[in-house]
């Protein structure tokens, strides 16, 4: 009889656990945006909310709602609610990484195209391709500062998400942490910037035209915080002791928060930067490489002819744009590369 009565009340307490999260839950968006500011640590988000470009869509549109069959956001809402009661309710609410998979989702719902750009290019790579390499982890085993770009919104330290930290594997990561996407929407975006929503394209000059997106900002994993464009400037860089000349590009000071040169010497090409030399000298990062997907296929027709000063055609002269294994880089090739005994006038650029 015991027995019976504790699975009795065990079963109760089941039942009122399962009843009162989605309670929690309609708590939390009761009334919208408003319902959602009732309380403090969510008062500062709704606020950047109500005046970012996406102020038009609901709250429970992107953070679920009283309908949503996730057990786990039910719980995670009665787990506020607890909070609230004992007074423990934090400053500061920060989107976690178990977070992120389901925020994606809903950033696929409206932006498709853009979406499915990002997951077919080299920043749609998931935790496991840049962490379970081989040949990148014999060569450096993995450290801290490799979660500053491949792993930001990853709460913990290297040790908390890959072992052992060696250069001798076989190496595994966290539980559930393998095809979570290393570098999401949120690093480079931040859902609540202060900015206008975003109107349907439309027939004007290309000096009129928005170069930045509002929400274009640097999620910093140290403070948990996004920066916005506009607070990130671009590095002086170097070509031996000449200054090269730079983009005014804004959106490339975001580039450069990974794709860096070695500290100190800032020298075009050195680390992981690849700031255009010779013929390219002075483009921006994104003349080329397109915003979500970084394709490059069709970048040489932006700008040229088919046919380049020499009489070839540009898309298959001897660069790594045409073949990977060229010793001509893209990024740094010059005339004098190839016309080892100096650029004949005639095939010298034209200057306007």
């Amino acid at each position: 009889m015991k027995s019976r009565s504790r699975w009795g009340w065990s079963a109760v307490a089941a039942l009122a656990v399962i009843a009162l999260a989605p309670a929690a839950s309609i708590y939390y968006e009761s009334k919208g945006g408003p319902g959602c500011a009732r309380c403090h640590e969510i008062a500062p988000i709704y606020q950047t909310w109500h005046t970012s470009t996406h102020r038009k869509i609901g709250c429970s549109e992107c953070h679920g709602d009283a309908a949503t069959l996730d057990a786990g956001f039910h719980l995670n809402n009665l787990k506020r609610v607890v909070e609230h009661l004992r007074g423990q309710a934090p400053e500061q609410i920060k989107l976690r990484s178990v977070d992120i998979p389901a925020m994606l989702k809903r950033c696929q719902g409206c932006h498709r195209q853009e979406f499915a750009d990002w997951e077919a290019g080299p920043h749609g790579v998931n935790y496991s391709k840049i962490f379970l390499n081989a040949d990148s982890n014999h060569k450096k085993a993995p450290i801290d500062d490799c979660l500053r770009c491949h792993g930001a919104h990853f709460a913990g330290s290297i040790r908390d998400l890959v072992s052992p930290i060696s250069r001798q594997g076989p190496w595994k990561l966290a539980a559930g942490m393998d095809a979570q996407p290393a570098i999401p929407c949120m690093a480079c975006h931040q859902v609540h910037r202060e900015g206008a929503p975003l109107q349907r394209p439309r027939l004007q000059k290309p000096s009129l035209q928005e170069v930045v997106r509002p929400s274009v900002a640097l999620f910093d994993r140290r403070s948990r915080m996004h920066i916005a464009v506009a607070s990130l400037t671009l590095p002086e860089m170097h070509d031996g002791d000449r200054v090269v000349k730079m983009s005014p590009d804004p959106r490339q000071a975001l580039c450069y928060q990974c794709h860096a040169p070695v500290a100190g010497s800032a020298q075009a090409g050195s680390g992981d930067d690849r700031t255009g030399l010779g013929v390219h000298e002075g483009l921006s990062c994104l003349a080329c490489h397109f915003k979500h997907g970084q394709q490059t296929r069709a970048s040489c027709v932006e700008c040229h002819p088919r046919l380049s000063n020499c009489g070839l055609d540009v898309e298959k002269m001897d660069t790594t744009f045409f073949n990977a294994k060229s010793r001509h880089n893209i990024h740094f090739v010059k005339c004098a590369d190839c016309h080892v005994k100096g650029v004949p006038l005639a095939s010298r650029p034209r200057r306007p």
